[in-house]
């Protein structure tokens, strides 16, 4: 949720993110209005509350002959403070709903529009050239008896693999990598539990326009996460952090579930967008003063893993009607894709600002002694779709692919990856 502040007091600032977004400006004025009216209720609950308090004083003086006329009246008081507590509870349930549907206030800069209105910040490295037809990624992964999706579907249905043999040590090793860069970096690491609860999916904002995307488990009331990010917000709910000897950084191993409820044919063969796969997530809670240079910090360390896996990567900043509701502004590194000719989503990292840390109730204590909502961001290190990348810009003729520097301590000191003879 947004600083309800910044509602009342700068409405058309909010409007105003609300057009990068392309959503709607209504909703402003809604919120709005159901502030004042939440207010109004405050208001008048508390005068009624002070005048029970009052008249309960003038009652217990009393005579004993007055006592019972004067019992009557408090009785009617306190019927009265009852409906407007009722009506507190109902107006400031009112304004959540409203006021927890306006996305987070997109910082200066960003670019409006939607999915392709992105703008490019820079490109790395040359597009690799072949002196042969490439293959795709699944043509080498079966080369390699390291991927099989036959198999996968059969167990579990589309979009479901098994990664095996060098596959699986590849994506182990991915993540291994990762995990020291983090831990180099100054992150705790946490494996993280992959189911959660309502109000952790709520409370980070995945339960908004993509919430199709997530499994629930109805009986459990529980849901799948998509992302250790879930988890990792929700790690400090309804804390006061200490801050005082910097950020608090988490890297948060775990195996994530999406539907890809919307992505019918799309990217349906391989591994590229699949329902269950690997991911380590950087999260940081952060002083707000300090989100803009941690988010740069960030996307630093995401860049040292694609340069150090010999990938050509571009960076882009997210148009707002793509960043999702938590993200103030969002950067994603894509790599080149060779047989796809095209740059593909690797890894991505956002600013949520205080967004996420004002639904879950997390504070710092300032240096005034009072607390604020802290600032969250988070960013990915690691994921198995980075195999995709890999296997394809590193290829050779015959179907080997080199085991980029950077990788081998973690397979062995492997140095090529080897056709399987079946």
């Amino acid at each position: 949720m947004i600083d309800p502040q910044l509602i009342r007091e700068s409405p058309d600032a909010v409007k105003a993110s609300q057009r990068l977004r392309g959503e709607s400006e209504r909703l402003v004025d809604d919120a709005v209005a159901a502030d004042a009216e939440r207010r109004a209720a405050i208001a008048s609950f508390e005068a009624d509350r002070a005048e029970q308090n009052a008249f309960g004083k003038v009652v217990a003086k009393a005579p004993k002959d007055e006592k019972a006329a004067l019992v009557a009246q408090a009785q009617g008081l306190a019927a009265r403070v009852k409906a407007g507590q009722q009506r507190v509870s109902d107006a400031e349930a009112q304004f959540a709903r409203v006021a927890g549907a306006i996305g987070n206030i997109v910082l200066e800069g960003v670019p409006a529009g939607g999915e392709d209105d992105f703008v490019t910040l820079k490109t790395v490295g040359e597009v690799p050239s072949f002196e042969f037809e490439p293959r795709d990624h699944l043509a080498l992964g079966e080369l390699l008896d390291a991927i099989d999706m036959e198999r996968g579907a059969k167990v579990s249905g589309a979009r479901f693999s098994f990664l095996k043999g060098v596959g699986a040590r590849l994506e182990l090793a991915i993540m291994q990598l990762g995990l020291q860069r983090a831990l180099d970096a100054g992150f705790t690491p946490l494996i993280t539990p992959t189911l959660v609860r309502p109000e952790i999916m709520a409370g980070t904002g995945f339960l908004g326009a993509h919430a199709d995307e997530i499994y629930r488990l109805e009986a459990d009331d529980l849901y799948l996460t998509g992302t250790s990010e879930v988890a990792l917000a929700g790690y400090h709910k309804d804390e006061i952090l200490d801050l005082s000897n910097g950020p608090l950084r988490y890297a948060g191993w775990s195996t994530c579930y999406r539907r890809e409820a919307g992505s019918a044919g799309k990217d349906t063969r391989g591994i590229i967008r699949v329902h269950q796969f690997q991911k380590l997530e950087m999260f940081t809670y952060i002083e707000p003063a300090g989100a803009e240079a941690e988010h740069a910090r960030l996307l630093a360390l995401q860049e040292g893993m694609l340069q150090s896996l010999g990938l050509t990567y571009r960076v882009i900043d997210t148009a707002a009607g793509d960043l999702g509701s938590s993200a103030a502004r969002k950067y994603d590194v894509e790599a080149w894709v060779p047989t796809q000719g095209t740059y593909r989503e690797l890894t991505s990292t956002s600013n949520c600002t205080t967004f996420q840390a004002r639904r879950l109730d997390i504070r710092y204590r300032t240096e005034s002694g009072r607390t604020a909502p802290v600032a969250t961001l988070n960013g990915t290190l690691a994921t198995t779709r980075w195999i995709v990348a890999i296997l394809e810009t590193h290829q050779r003729a015959d179907g080997s692919v080199a085991v980029p520097e950077a990788l081998r301590p973690y397979l062995g000191g492997l140095e090529v990856l080897e056709p399987v003879a079946k």
